[in-house]
């Protein structure tokens, strides 16, 4: 092996050889395993989040591989309507071109090439983090298979009056023209106004109530004036009418427990057209529907001739005007509010009433709920059933159409006079309708929501609606892996169309997992400068490069994101090449129950220091295995005998948490085996085995046999979280342990084997007699080469014979030079002394330690550190420091604080154990 652990050289060289020999493919003649991946967009790169999702999809996918399990990890990509439409026509706009010019046929033909060049992106940066998808049957939302998945859907539902066509309420963003999801609508607080409009009464009697709004525009479609029914300011006037400002059109008084009585005056105005709240008071109360805008945001013909064709917010300036000047404005307030904006375009959304395609959720939605109740669908953690619920039970109907062009068309065809026509395609359309070619149709422009074709990918994907091999093998697949962010966007509609179509569930669990945050816990953005892209993080960048990154996709190139202060002072010359196995087990690590992923820095740097020690420990292993003859008579010590039963261990509590999805306590066993047992403890054991000239050759055999053959198994166990350096080290020790596979995704994972519990007995008490030396050489400053006389007194029966058998391997490891047995009773010289259960292990001090000059050496330290703890006192002492700090950086300034209390207290202990010599 290299003396120096390379990811960079090893990675790319194991995923060519792994795809290229088909092993990504499902095999195995066990049950049936498959995960389907969350079609990551084909505009986008990968990001964190990306790349946390897909290592714990990859981990499951490789462990039940090796289970046995006929495994799948299906492959796919979405086509993401409005994100790819608007890079496209960001790219034509710099051109001097539009859509509108180029014509439907030909700028679909742009997107489907800017899909072909860089869609792949993706692609290749999963391949880059190790995934072992099944690449072979990669699809796409807009393939021909899913396509024709997307038409039968539709006309199925269309037939069975579960997708209609309708006027209602929808997200509207005037930039791009289109209706969008909620899941694209971002509402943030802002500055805004509050105007109180006067409304008289119908009657000339001169009174009026007065309503506040924000969006006194929208006045002009007004339908009705609100109050609570139990109020008794307004009680008389329901069922009187109002004259609307600035048109003239009265407007009936209506009572509805909508109205919250203490806001404002009480009364609220009622716009059907252009508000959510209001378009639900108007459903219960019949009032018409008015709709003011056109789908620009300018304003059409039903409002008074003077503000038509008016921009919304030209006209609201307009129309505040015209009531200040006809003493109907009685006042405006500044007031904050949440205002609705589309996630891309960054322009208000509208309330905006309009002709749109629906399905009928409500009826899907029973089963689906159903289907959690009883437990045919299990969430991990149980709790995001709770907000499964409560979206489900509260569910509207779904709009499904959106006024683009890049997309699946819809699949209805209207004659001259409106009426619709429905079919896979316009043959089907007309032949299910009886019509001649002499009937004119044409097709609806519009096309679907890309939650649609998504809301069908467990099943598409396996070549639905044929009832294909691979749909009988793998439907229903075994868990999803996803955000919490899309439950009811994208899970809750697969729950429906999967029972609807499929008459099963689509996956068996649900795992959710939580939002990568950076390490103070802030959310990642560009504007906070605090974005990392794993591929950085993998293959490391310069430092300058780095700050001066430009993003693909969306963004444009003044919108670089700003680089941490913090980031830029802990890696002055750039981010080191950490490689793909350290990310990924920096995921794996951080993969706990909660919510938010706290991603840090340090914290990838300690699982590359982690490869290292995996790596240095293997070289050593396959120096001092290598070229023997494994094949003799061996005999197994209690250290050969402990390793193996602590092995068996961890293999189970691995197991299990790979069983209940706990990544975090999966990746902490294995790393505190190979790390404080395998290679702190029994690469040290093998040594002084090996290193012992009068050690039977029975006893080095076994010694050689344990390291490689643990080794072996560690790696298998560790694999599905780092795959490329255990593949690399397996391959060079695989021989050797007998293993005969082409690679080690193809070997069983390690079974659980039964504890040694007399040998792990021995190995804690030697363990324990060797830390008790070390942790008194340690506070004494003892140097580590000074062989060192030691006394025992009192102890447990059992204690002499465990160091007859073991004294030899005591004396290599703590640097002893004799071992003596004191009588009860008798008193010791002066000593420092560490207990090991009853036992006292004494090591006599004279001519050890300079007392006087480790006094002063001691009280210097004590000093400093007393320093360092009143500083940051001080500073939590400063009412302005705690708070105007992060919180994150008091609660450090604390930790520190105790950190500096515990090691002061540990030096006074110190000096007082010196000043009795």
């Amino acid at each position: 092996m290299e003396k120096t652990y390379d990811p960079h050289a090893i990675e790319t060289h194991w995923y060519e050889r792994w795809e290229s020999s088909g092993y990504f493919a499902p095999r195995g003649a066990g049950a049936p395993y498959c995960i389907m991946i969350p079609p990551p967009n084909v505009t986008g790169s990968l990001h964190m989040g990306h790349a946390f999702q897909d290592t714990i999809m990859d981990a499951l996918t490789r462990f039940h591989r090796m289970e046995g399990n006929n495994t799948l990890w299906q492959a796919g990509s979405d086509h993401a309507g409005i994100a790819t439409q608007m890079v496209v026509e960001r790219q034509l706009a710099a051109n001097g071109e539009g859509r509108e010019t180029l014509g439907r046929d030909a700028f679909l033909e742009r997107v489907w090439a800017w899909k072909e060049q860089s869609g792949g992106t993706i692609s290749r940066q999963l391949r880059r983090l190790g995934t072992s998808l099944d690449w072979e049957h990669e699809r796409f939302t807009m393939d021909e298979g899913l396509s024709a998945a997307v038409l039968e859907t539709f006309v199925r539902l269309y037939d069975e009056d579960l997708i209609y066509r309708g006027k209602r309420l929808v997200n509207w963003d005037p930039e791009l023209g289109t209706a969008i999801s909620d899941l694209e609508v971002v509402s943030e607080e802002e500055d805004g106004s509050l105007w109180h409009i006067r409304y008289p009464l119908g009657d000339d009697s001169g009174e009026h109530v007065v309503v506040a709004t924000t969006r006194p525009e929208t006045l002009l479609g007004d339908t009705a004036v609100a109050v609570h029914p139990d109020d008794e300011r307004y009680r008389h006037l329901v069922g009187r009418t109002l004259i609307l400002p600035l048109t003239g059109r009265e407007i009936p008084v209506i009572a509805d427990d909508y109205v919250d009585p203490e806001f404002g005056s009480g009364c609220v105005k009622i716009t059907p057209a252009h508000d959510f709240n209001d378009y639900a008071v108007g459903q219960r109360h019949g009032l018409e529907m008015i709709n003011v805008f056109n789908d620009d945001a300018t304003i059409n013909e039903n409002a008074p001739p003077e503000y038509r064709g008016l921009d919304r917010y030209a006209a609201r300036e307009r129309v505040a005007k015209a009531l200040e000047k006809a003493g109907l404005l009685e006042r405006t307030d500044p007031h904050k509010l949440m205002v609705p904006r589309g996630d891309r375009t960054q322009s208000v959304i509208e309330p905006y009433l309009t002709d749109q395609w629906f399905v009928r959720a409500e009826p899907l939605a029973r089963p689906a709920i159903a289907a959690v109740e009883n437990g045919d669908i299990k969430f991990v953690p149980q709790n995001w059933e709770k907000t499964y619920f409560e979206w489900m039970r509260n569910i509207e109907d779904w709009c499904i159409s959106r006024q683009l062009w890049w997309g699946h068309r819809i699949p209805a065809w209207y004659d001259e006079v409106g009426n619709i026509y429905v079919g896979r395609d316009e043959a089907e359309a007309r032949a299910r309708n009886g019509l001649g070619e002499d009937v004119t149709l044409s097709q609806d422009e519009g096309v679907l929501d890309t939650w649609f074709s998504s809301a069908l990918w467990p099943f598409s994907t396996l070549g639905w609606p044929e009832n294909t091999q691979r749909l009988r093998a793998f439907y229903p697949t075994s868990v999803l892996v996803t955000g919490f962010d899309i439950i009811f966007f994208w899970v809750a509609r697969m729950i429906m169309m999967g029972l609807k179509f499929m008459g099963d569930v689509p996956f068996r669990e649900v795992y959710i997992h939580g939002l990568v945050r950076d390490g103070d816990g802030a959310k990642m953005s560009k504007s906070k400068g605090n974005i990392l892209d794993p591929l950085d993080l993998i293959d490391g960048i310069e430092l300058e490069p780095l700050i001066e990154k430009r993003t693909t996709g969306l963004m444009q190139p003044e919108a670089a994101p700003r680089i941490k202060e913090s980031t830029i002072r802990q890696f002055p010359h750039g981010i080191p090449a950490y490689g793909t196995d350290a990310l990924r087990f920096t995921f794996c690590s951080l993969a706990t129950s909660g919510r938010d992923v706290r991603f840090d820095l340090g914290r990838i740097e300690g699982y590359r220091n982690f490869c290292n020690k995996l790596w240095n420990a293997s070289r050593f292993v396959l120096m001092n295995t290598d070229g023997h003859d494994l094949s003799g008579q061996e005999t197994l010590s209690f250290p050969d005998r402990w390793i193996r039963s602590q092995l068996g261990r961890t293999v189970a509590q691995v197991r299990e948490s790979m069983a209940g999805y706990r990544f975090d306590h999966a990746s902490q066993a294995i790393y505190d085996f190979t790390w404080n047992e395998y290679c702190d403890w029994y690469v040290e054991f093998a040594k002084a085995v090996l290193n012992d000239d009068d050690a039977p050759e029975t006893a080095k055999q076994g010694t050689r046999r344990t390291l490689l053959e643990v080794l072996e198994s560690l790696l298998r166990l560790a694999h599905p979280l780092m795959p490329f350096i255990t593949e690399e080290i397996w391959q060079r020790i695989a021989p050797l342990a007998g293993r005969e596979s082409a690679t080690i995704m193809l070997e069983p994972y390690p079974t659980i084997t039964e504890a040694d519990k007399e040998a792990e007995a021995e190995a804690e008490w030697v363990k324990g007699f060797i830390l008790g030396i070390r942790q008194i050489r340690g506070e004494m400053n003892i140097p580590p080469s000074k062989r060192l006389a030691v006394l025992l007194q009192g102890g447990h029966p059992d204690d002499p014979t465990r160091l007859e058998r073991n004294h030899r391997l005591i004396e290599t490891l703590a640097r002893v030079g004799s071992i003596e047995w004191l009588a009860d009773g008798a008193q010791p010289p002066e000593s420092a002394m560490a207990l090991l259960g009853e036992l006292k292990i004494l090591l006599p001090l004279a001519g050890l330690v300079d007392v006087g000059a480790e006094l002063a050496r001691l009280s210097r330290e004590l000093e400093r550190q007393s320093k360092d703890r009143e500083k940051s006192e001080k500073k939590l002492a400063n009412e302005h420091f705690v708070a105007r700090a992060p919180e994150a950086v008091v609660a450090k300034e604390k930790a520190r604080v105790d950190d500096l209390g515990a090691t002061i207290a540990e030096i006074e202990g110190q000096l007082e154990r010196l000043k009795g010599l």
